[in-house]
């Protein structure tokens, strides 16, 4: 063993893709799964329970955007506890705030996620319908603690060999109160643009959990077709594809949107007539269809 190994290792310290993680002695023999902007995972040896868990490794504090984000995730995973949501087994971080640089986040290991499923293989019908109930049976648990997750998309949702599925990623989520009208308060840059709900880009009074139904819609339809149901391009490309599909908003849809400039922008389009989900996607079940019809309207208070 060199003189830096036997260093590395007495400091409880493993490299990892050139990035130190100081989580030992409890958690040994780590290996790289993946990156992102907010940090690296690996996954490691839990010596205590003997299992593999998986560990990201978070420097929020370069950021006051990645600060608030690690902040949110972590108030709102260590307050749940449910099977279909990611859980939080141990938060390491250093004793003194002067030297608290890096914070590394144990979770359960998951073996994959649904993207990563979808760019792989076609499901079948019982797996769609398996997914779909846990997604929607996390997210009536989320939803019942008045917190909107407004970031739900594929990557988002882990999976593991025996096809348990946990929506992760509370970096955008929000507590709501559902007696305060949060007009004006809610930021309008949430969700990834393809599982984005027309109203959040139209900036219309206060949303609300309908965003999330809107996304797993979008994530339904995807399930049954390997394929994005709305890859728009930016803004605008994005809501010209909804609204191909969905159709032109009606008189009543409109009175949801208080930006003037988007409702003049809405009234000044050529009429696009609604498409039937049953050309869209021929070979699904005809439950799935409904669900798609119930979930992805333009109007929120219809969804």
């Amino acid at each position: 063993m060199t003189e830096e190994e036997s260093a590395s290792t007495r400091n409880n310290v493993e490299e990892v893709h050139g990035q130190l993680f100081e989580v030992g002695p409890r958690y040994v023999n780590l290996s790289y799964i993946g990156e992102g902007a907010y940090g690296m995972v690996a996954s490691a040896l839990d010596t205590v329970t003997r299992e593999r868990v998986a560990i990201k490794k978070i420097s929020p504090f370069e950021h006051q955007t990645f600060c608030q984000r690690t902040l949110r995730e972590i108030k709102i995973l260590t307050r749940f506890k449910h099977e279909n949501i990611i859980n939080i087994q141990e938060i390491i971080r250093s004793e003194s705030v002067e030297q608290m640089k890096d914070i590394y986040i144990v979770q359960c290991l998951m073996e994959t996620d649904l993207y990563k499923l979808l760019k792989t293989q076609k499901l079948s019908n019982d797996h769609v319908c398996y997914f779909l109930y846990q997604i929607l049976r996390g997210l009536k648990y989320i939803h019942s603690a008045n917190v909107l997750h407004r970031d739900l998309k594929p990557s988002n949702l882990l999976l593991n060999t025996t096809c348990d599925l946990k929506i992760c990623d509370f970096g955008l989520a929000r507590v709501t109160d559902p007696k305060t009208d949060h007009t004006g308060f809610l930021t309008e840059y949430v969700a990834t643009r393809w599982y984005r709900a027309p109203e959040i880009m139209l900036n219309s009074k206060g949303y609300t959990k309908s965003i999330d139904v809107w996304s797993v819609g979008c994530i339904l339809a995807e399930m049954l077709s390997n394929r994005p149901l709305f890859p728009g391009k930016h803004y605008l490309d994005q809501l010209n594809l909804i609204l191909a599909v969905v159709g032109s908003p009606s008189q009543e849809d409109l009175q949801c949107i208080i930006n003037d400039k988007a409702r003049s922008y809405l009234i000044s389009l050529p009429h696009k007539p609604k498409q039937p989900w049953s050309r869209l996607y021929p070979g699904a079940d005809p439950r799935a269809l409904d669900l798609l019809e119930k979930m992805l309207t333009f109007n929120p208070h219809n969804r």
